[in-house]
């Protein structure tokens, strides 16, 4: 794009946000500099193919092996690299347990870092302006919002994902799920159990 064209474009650049992408999306296709074939087999490889999925089995496996637990808690990276998870935003993940005195919560407070690899594209709400700034400022409430009550007694620590360090919950195992297969507790994790906004429950009709 020329500069005099470039210079206009910006000024007459809609307010609106979606709009906004939606315009510079279109440039962007006209001058021939993203492939519209090669952004949907992103999105269709994060969306349908990764997902939360992967996330899921890996707490799972954590919740039926406690010397895999400890692995993952202690050599994350090591432990994702193996099971070949540590691709695209999933390079230098922590991962921190829920316990029965700290129940945790993931933001980023800067853009949405995520761990893509583990729980797919990140939901419109986590990117948020208003979750990004309420999560740190007042997280109980936050975790209100989405239905997570805690007691008083339980801390609520808060972790803010950057593009050198993003983070996984280890959600609690439910007491009702102990003795189910690993197969069988992957149903049971949702993705917001593993960003700190909800819990593991049992899947429909159980």
């Amino acid at each position: 794009m020329k500069k005099d064209n470039l210079k206009q474009f910006y000024k007459e650049f809609p307010s609106n946000p979606d709009v906004r992408v939606k315009a510079l999306k279109a440039i962007l296709e006209k001058e021939g500099l993203i492939d519209q074939k090669a952004l949907d087999e992103i999105l269709d490889t994060y969306q349908n193919k990764v997902g939360p999925l992967n996330g899921a089995k890996i707490v799972a496996k954590a919740w039926a092996n406690k010397k895999f637990k400890e692995d993952l808690i202690n050599n994350t990276d090591q432990v994702l690299k193996d099971m070949d998870l540590n691709g695209r935003q999933g390079e230098h993940v922590v991962v921190v347990e829920n316990t029965e005195t700290v129940h945790n919560l993931i933001v980023c407070t800067l853009c949405s870092c995520y761990p893509w690899p583990l729980l797919g594209l990140p939901p419109s709400w986590y990117k948020s302006d208003a979750y990004r700034s309420r999560a740190v400022r007042e997280p109980r409430a936050v975790l209100s919002d989405f239905n997570v009550k805690l007691p008083i007694s339980k801390k609520v620590k808060v972790w803010d994902s950057t593009s050198e360090i993003r983070y996984l919950v280890l959600p609690q195992q439910p007491p009702s799920s102990k003795g189910l297969s690993e197969n069988e507790l992957v149903s049971w994790i949702t993705r917001d159990s593993m960003i700190g906004t909800g819990f593991p429950k049992p899947p429909k009709g159980k």
